[in-house]
């Protein structure tokens, strides 16, 4: 072979041997290519995940109930509210109605695509006790401006309605409490001025009314305002180790002489080693209230009896009476403010009306709970407890 023919021979080896390495590196760069886009599908299908998860979470987390419709008025989508709201799983593929039983919601949805949106559509469910909703409805379009379905977004004010309803059974309470005394007031002021009552006996009658008047609304205007603050938090305790014991005798001296009127026995029954970490003067202020409540309803000669009981970080304590009882129906409300079970003797007795509320109020701000025992006829015995102290802590 001449030295031609050779080197033609090796130049075809080498531009064969670059065509193999080019077509290899080309292939191996393929190979790479795919993996990395094989990477990429799976990093973007692993996003998609956690961000269809993160939407599914933020979803059932709403506070609203959610319900998605197709343009059928079948169920595509409802939140963990929405259900919890109308009893109901395995929503999806069901028709509107099926779901929320209720024909006035059905009629909000039907006024879809007529209307664009619904908003603030308020409705009464009679159940028991009934519940208020409110509805906002929106018609979705597809990107050819298509109907596609809708979304119904309720918000239960119920809640809402209730502090309504409390609020304006409050303002009517007050109002009532206020007007009373005041109309007295004015009444006894007028005859004054008139000159109706010359006599000193007279006049000195009319100032007792005054004043005795004048002192009840001051004693309503101090409940209140101590109530305030308590709703608030402003009020802030003085806590020390508290003989309980000593409290509930000195509320006794106070009482001692309406006691002794209807010869009613005051038994203080809570052991001289029972500590308390709390404020004295708002405890001292829950026996008060609760032994003159005792006082006021117990039976003409019969006894009430302060004791307590020990547990191993609290101590309960029981005001208990021998009057008529509190009806099962009004244990649950006879901590709320102005409630009476028997209003005409309430209004014989005299007092704000608040004084139940008050011993609520204070001992929830030490931690602890009051509840009403009562069997009609056998009395009634009021229970709440207070963090117990160490015997040996530093005040």
């Amino acid at each position: 072979m001449n030295v031609l023919g050779f080197t033609g021979l090796l130049i075809a080896a080498v531009c064969a041997w670059g065509w193999w390495w080019e077509r290899a590196r080309g292939k191996r760069r393929q190979a790479i290519a795919a993996a990395e886009q094989g990477d990429l599908r799976a990093r973007q299908a692993q996003e998609l995940g956690a961000t269809r998860e993160r939407s599914r979470q933020l979803f059932d987390r709403m506070l609203e109930g959610v319900i998605v419709l197709d343009a059928s008025h079948h169920v595509t989508l409802v939140n963990q509210a929405a259900q919890e709201l109308f009893q109901t799983t395995n929503a999806t593929g069901r028709t509107l109605i099926e779901v929320v039983r209720n024909h006035e919601i059905a009629t909000v949805a039907r006024r879809l695509p007529a209307e664009e949106a619904v908003a603030g559509h308020e409705l009464r469910l009679e159940e028991t006790p009934p519940r208020f909703l409110q509805i906002n409805a929106v018609t979705l379009r597809d990107a050819e401006d298509r109907v596609s379905g809708a979304v119904l977004v309720f918000h239960d004010l119920t809640q809402v309605r209730k502090l309504e309803s409390a609020r304006q059974e409050f303002v009517a309470n007050v109002s009532h409490e206020l007007r009373t005394p005041l109309s007295l007031i004015k009444g006894a002021v007028e005859m004054l001025i008139d000159g109706q009552e010359r006599t000193e006996e007279a006049s000195g009658r009319l100032l007792k009314i005054v004043d005795r008047h004048a002192n009840r609304l001051g004693l309503l205007i101090d409940d209140l305002l101590l109530l305030a603050q308590l709703d608030s938090g402003r009020v802030r305790l003085n806590l020390q180790t508290v003989s309980a014991r000593t409290l509930v005798r000195e509320v006794e001296d106070d009482l001692g002489a309406r006691a002794a009127a209807r010869r009613i026995e005051l038994r203080n029954e809570v052991p001289e080693e029972f500590l308390v970490r709390a404020d004295a003067d708002r405890v001292r202020q829950v026996f008060f209230n609760l032994i003159d409540n005792a006082l006021k309803y117990g039976r003409d000669g019969g006894k009430v009896q302060i004791a307590a009981r020990a547990h191993a970080e609290r101590i309960e304590f029981t005001v208990r009476d021998d009057g008529p009882g509190v009806p099962p129906a009004a244990l649950a409300r006879v901590f709320e403010r102005f409630y009476r079970v028997d209003r005409a003797r309430a209004r014989e007795q005299g007092g704000t009306g608040l004084g139940l509320a008050i011993v609520k109020h204070v001992v929830q701000a030490h931690g602890g709970a009051v509840r009403c025992e009562s069997v009609v006829g056998r009395g009634a015995a009021f229970v709440f407890s207070l963090p117990r102290a160490n015997a040996t802590a530093a005040d």
